[in-house]
């Protein structure tokens, strides 16, 4: 379900090219792959790194484009889409603070073949593909990370194309709740996620009526609590237990 007052522009060719500034160090603290580096190679790659800021429906990456950055969100939410055939929308996953994206087609050299959106106004940082490759070659603590991230993501997308499968509008609401509180693809959310139900419903691909449903069922079991501003996971074992649950009562029906 795109955003349909969402006006997306061409992005590093473009507007938020235009609003790249170095990174400061508030912003460079909450970059959770430099704490992995020697002090020699975080040296280097604090160097190189830029931020900009991204409003609605800017694209951070469009199918087709060559990578020139590894990109990560310091503030707001983008969503990881593409276009179907018939003119429609796929929505893969939200990434929220914290995340770092596209690792893959970073180390590949090859073109995107999905769209990264701003849901909200974002502050994105990017560290040039050529640091990237030079902290592949020369950084241990790197390797581990990105190597973390791709062991993570591959679970993620299993999970993606599972819930794709589930007709049940509140298992398909808690199985994204749980994709978004991955303390390891997204160490910047903590306990609070920062979204509106409009936001999450672009994600999750429902009516804001619907995972307002949701939303108010999972909250009924202890497991969430909605806060002004966001979502708060009070039981996020619990959270993903009942997403489990639901994928294995939807096998059964089948």
């Amino acid at each position: 379900m795109p955003p349909g007052n969402l006006n997306p522009q061409n992005v590093l060719g473009g507007s938020i090219k235009d609003r790249v500034r170095p990174a400061n160090a508030a912003e460079l603290d909450g970059i959770p792959w430099l704490p992995t580096l020697t002090p020699a190679e975080r040296r280097r790659a604090e160097a190189t790194l830029v931020v900009g800021e991204a409003e609605p429906g800017d694209l951070v990456c469009r199918v087709g484009r060559s990578p020139t950055y590894w990109f990560g969100v310091v503030e707001g939410l983008l969503k990881m889409s593409n276009d179907n055939a018939d003119g429609g929308s796929v929505t893969y996953t939200g990434v929220p603070p914290g995340g770092w994206f596209g690792e893959g087609t970073v180390m590949k050299r090859e073109p995107y073949r999905y769209n990264i959106q701003a849901l909200r106004r974002s502050l994105v940082a990017g560290l040039p593909i050529e640091s990237f490759h030079w902290l592949l070659d020369h950084s241990i603590g790197f390797n581990r990370f990105v190597m973390n991230q791709l062991n993570e993501r591959l679970g993620q997308f299993i999970a993606a194309l599972e819930i794709d499968r589930l007709n049940n509008p509140d298992a398909r609401v808690a199985r994204n709740l749980v994709s978004l509180f991955n303390p390891v693809l997204y160490p910047g959310v903590g306990e609070v996620l920062r979204i509106t139900q409009q936001e999450l419903a672009y994600l999750v691909g429902l009516s804001r009526q619907r995972v307002n449903e949701a939303l108010n069922a999972l909250s009924a079991q202890g497991l969430i609590r909605v806060e002004y501003g966001g979502l708060r996971v009070l039981d996020l074992p619990g959270l993903r237990a009942t997403a489990m649950s639901s994928r294995k009562n939807n096998s059964t029906s089948n």
